[in-house]
């Protein structure tokens, strides 16, 4: 299950011994607040040589300007390598000269290999620094030589996007490079919008905030504590500036897995790193979707998704048997609640134990009778694993493991921790033997239940013990009564190395509490002697490699796995969902903004718990998360054991948002599955920040309680107890309320109040878009074989207008989602208005797969337009029809703009048109046209 105890919330005795834990630890971090004036650190270093490369790179070496040591001896020589990959990215890379040190492994995250240092190097080489910029299309990589700074410029416009010279100011110091304590700054101009550097819960919206700590190291610590590193790390961030009226985006990703401290405060950030490399990556943008394309492209695209793993899922720790399962499953139907995905933590196994099944409670021949009626209907089973294997000499699972030494070792054995079986040891997924036996305790268990994906959790990798831990004898461990996260082995702390003890000590878990503590010891050792000090936050990022490898060589079906623990790259493999969150309007409104950042991270598919973890939300509350949690990209409600039930049906009034909100997620599922599709090839998020569709309107750059899914539909919810109106921002243009295309609001950029009763949430469809859509369902597998309806949106009342939009369908089950393999169309729509003529016409790739399902489209829906109500001369694929020929119907109705009803007028200047009872197969190309009568 998922269940961390709050920092907030620790027992008295486990306060005070955390006390104890850090003032043991003292020493290095210099402050608890990023605030805090920056401690200048030596003299940096100066650039002594700089060359070409065969691989048209550039390779430099710099020498220490004057030793020190604080935090440890400098690194007396380093080597700098730079090379622009591409037309849209540069490399900055700078090691040790002499030695190899730790980097992000290169079979995990593939990319091309800097230059190896080398162990002789001529220190007393003094060739001339001839080479003064490296020039790429466009980013031109500048320097200076003592003390040594390096500078990225956008060649376009001038303008410096990352500058690590301190200029003679205060802001910060020059580079330092030891083997335990790495820092390195950049200027940044003030009115620059920051995003990303997660994982964490940020109270001030999804925009960095000055001065609020970034420490970034994967830990099992709840996410209602704010401003806190959290399960994942994601050292990179996106920055959007405004140069004259034109917005430009850039990033820079560092990437190193380490534990480390970033210091925004306005003017400049500061990395402070405990270990590994300075390896940079920049990319030019210019747009925040340039961005995403150019950043994915690098780390990876994101995966390809299930069409129903887009559907509703319902899940919760406490599941006790399988009865109160099929009765949650029969209740939503009852209730006439979508849903495709029921889920159980850990209450199917046997005694917690990974790849079991509890045979009282889970008895897996009524199991695999209620698999075999759910699968019937299109729904989906999936169930959590942790990483952590019970030391059980009777456990099959455990003996294998032994068996293939698939363990991370301390002092040469099993690295003993806690979690809920009680002793564990935990598989080591940099070793492959280890990945094999993964692959292969999967496939036993899928042969034992056909589960339909796997959720990976505790993958920090969180321990319930700190330090070197033994089982205690002439004790039950765990005991059975009382919390289950309570520590009972015999532990002793680890401060011998200084691997445990570092120097510096990074702001861990909000409160600098030993690296190593509620985790696996530090020093402990992986596959090939890699400590986990390097490899720490990789560990939930190698499990998720390992389970999509193992999930695609079952059946050779599309996987879906959800992991809690993420690093650069883990999108590729699987969704994420924002953790043990609380039932409160805060942590509500916390939740776009995570699921926001993780599109930037390139881990699109993610939501947050619906109605929150724990404790109990109330039922206004659950009504309007519903309404928000409707619209993530993965939608799921889950609950924490001690929480009371909170299945939407568990209320009535909750019971009617859900039918509303959730009704028209399902009826958008081809809209979404689509998004999904550019994700998989662009690495564009489902769910974005406004300013990815309005970069240049300044007033949304930090806008955290609204949110677009794609381009084009902006969901706006009620984040506040007690509100029945919505204040909400619309960029300039038009937008149409998808629940009554009736309504419009023509904006020019304005805050709108909007009438949000609790049954009701706003989301509007921008002008110029063509949304398709489908007629819902209570699972997706019947709603995606509903027709089609085109929704055409042009500018309210424009006599002239464009329109465009797109619908990607293939085989679900597949592993790969792309075209060009015989089960999967693509088609572009598009449609114009011009003097009173609106055509809409589409052009189809590979059609074959949407005929052979038999898919059409039905209705075409047309906003915004101009003119009277009579429409004359409709043209379908090139012949006249006649208004009640073959059952299609023409008819119009007025608009209402939001303006018109808040002065107290009906009069409205666009149309709706609507054209039903249409036959057109998805699968060719089809044209129509029509006239609309001139306005007298």
């Amino acid at each position: 299950m998922s269940f961390t105890i709050s920092l907030l919330s620790l027992t008295l005795s486990s306060f005070c011994l955390l006390l104890v834990l850090i003032s043991c630890f003292s020493g290095g971090y210099s402050s608890s607040s990023s605030s805090a004036a920056p401690t200048r650190i030596g003299k940096g270093y100066r650039l002594i040589s700089i060359e070409d490369t065969s691989d048209g790179g550039f390779l430099g070496h710099l020498q220490v300007n004057q030793k020190n040591n604080f935090y440890g001896p400098d690194i007396p020589l380093l080597q700098l390598y730079v090379k622009h990959e591409s037309e849209n990215r540069l490399r900055v890379h700078i090691t040790d000269a002499e030695k190899q040190r730790w980097e992000v492994p290169y079979n995990l995250l593939p990319r091309d290999q800097p230059p190896k240092p080398k162990q002789a190097i001529g220190r007393s080489r003094k060739k001339p620094i001839s080479v003064l910029e490296i020039a790429g299309s466009e980013l031109i990589f500048l320097h200076t030589v003592d003390p040594f700074s390096f500078a990225v410029t956008r060649r376009s416009n001038g303008q410096t996007l990352f500058n690590s010279s301190s200029g003679g100011g205060d802001s910060f110091g020059e580079m330092v490079f030891k083997d335990q304590y790495l820092e390195i700054s950049t200027q940044l101009p003030e009115d620059a919008s920051l995003y990303g550097l997660g994982e964490n819960t940020q109270p001030h919206g999804i925009k960095l905030y000055p001065n609020d700590p970034y420490t970034l190291y994967t830990t099992d610590v709840s996410a209602i504590n704010l401003n806190t590193d959290l399960y994942g790390s994601h050292p990179v961030y996106m920055e959007l500036r405004n140069v004259g009226d034109k917005p430009y985006a850039h990033a820079v990703l560092l990437l190193n897995s380490n534990g480390m401290d970033v210091f925004y405060r306005g003017n400049s950030l500061t990395y402070k790193l405990i270990g590994g490399v300075f390896d940079f990556y920049f990319f030019v943008g210019p747009t925040p979707l340039d961005i995403v394309d150019q950043y994915t492209s690098f780390i990876g695209r994101p995966a390809p998704m299930p069409y129903w793993s887009l559907g509703f899922h319902q899940c919760r720790w406490g599941y006790h048997n399988l009865s109160v399962v099929e009765d949650v499953v029969e209740n939503y139907k009852k209730a006439k609640i979508p849903l495709d995905v029921i889920w159980n933590d850990d209450d199917h196994m046997d005694g917690h134990k990974d790849f079991t099944l509890n045979p009282i409670n889970y008895p897996r021949p009524k199991l695999l009778a209620f698999l075999e009626k759910i699968h019937s209907i299109g729904m989906k089973y999936i169930v959590l694993i942790d990483p952590g294997i019970g030391v059980n000499s009777s456990y099959g699972v455990y003996q294998r493991a032994i068996a293939n030494d698939v363990f991370i070792k301390y002092e040469g054995e099993p690295y003993l921790a806690q979690v809920w079986p009680g002793a564990v040891n935990f598989p080591d997924f940099l070793n492959p033997k280890t990945v094999a036996w993964w692959g292969d305790e999967i496939q036993r268990f899928h042969e034992l239940v056909p589960v339909d994906g796997l959720w990976i959790d505790m993958n920090e990798a969180s321990n319930f013990c700190s330090g070197k831990c033994t089982i205690p004898e002439g004790k039950q461990c765990p005991s059975g009564t009382g919390p289950g996260w309570e520590c009972c082995l015999d532990c002793k702390n680890i401060t011998k190395t200084r691997w445990d003890d570092p120097p510096y000590k990074i702001n861990a878990s909000g409160l600098q509490v030993p690296i190593g503590f509620k985790t696996i010891a530090t020093s402990a050792v992986h596959y090939n002697g890699v400590l986990e000090y390097d490899a720490h936050s990789l560990y939930g990022f190698s499990q998720a490699i390992a389970t999509h490898k193992a999930l695609q060589g079952l059946e050779g079906k599309r996987p879906f796995i959800l992991s809690r623990s993420t690093y650069v790259g883990s999108g590729k493999y699987a969704a994420h969902w924002t953790g043990d969150n609380k039932g409160t309007w805060e942590d509500l409104k916390y939740s776009i903004s995570t699921v926001l950042n993780f599109g930037i991270f390139g881990v699109p598919m993610v939501g947050a718990d619906i109605c929150g973890f724990y404790p109990a939300p109330t039922e206004e509350l659950c009504n309007r998360w519903i309404e928000v949690g409707a619209f993530y990209p993965f939608s799921r409600d889950h609950a924490n054991y001690y929480s009371p039930r909170q299945e939407l049906y568990q209320w009535e009034s909750v019971t009617k948002s859900a039918q509303n909100a959730l009704g028209m997620r399902y009826k958008l599922l081809p809209y979404l599955y689509t998004l999904t599709y550019f994700a998989h090839i662009s690495g564009a998020p489902i769910a974005r920040p406004l300013f990815f569709s309005f970069p240049a309107f300044k007033e949304c750059h930090g806008l955290s309680t609204q949110f677009l899914l794609g381009s084009s539909l902006m969901v706006s919810p009620v984040l506040e107890q007690g509100e029945t109106k919505v204040k909400a921002l619309f960029p300039p243009g038009s937008w149409y309320n998808v629940f009554d295309m009736t309504q419009t609001v023509v904006s020019k950029g304005q805050y709108f109040t909007l009438d949000a009763p609790l049954h009701v949430v706003n989301v509007h469809l921008y002008q110029n878009t063509i949304l398709p859509m489908q007629q819902g369902g209570m699972i997706s597998k019947e709603a995606r074989m509903t027709p089609f309806t085109l929704i055409v949106s042009f500018p309210a009342g424009a006599s002239k207008g464009e329109a465009k939009g797109s619908l990607y369908l293939d085989n679900d089950e597949l592993p790969e989602m792309k075209l060009g393999n015989g089960y999967s169309t693509y088609v572009e729509l598009y449609a114009t208005l011009d003097q009173g003529i609106v055509k809409v016409w589409s052009e189809v790739e590979e059609g074959k797969f949407a005929l052979d399902k038999g898919w059409i489209i039905e209705k075409v829906t047309v906003l915004g337009v101009g003119g009277s109500e009579k429409i004359s001369a409709l043209e379908i694929n090139g012949s006249s029809v006649a208004p009640d020929a073959c059952n299609v119907e023409l008819s119009s109705m007025k608009q209402k703009h939001l303006r018109d009803l808040e002065d107290g007028q009906e009069n409205s200047k666009s149309l709706m048109v609507n054209i039903t009872g249409l036959k057109l197969p998805v699968g060719e190309n089809f044209s129509m046209s029509w006239k609309m009568g001139i306005q007298s």
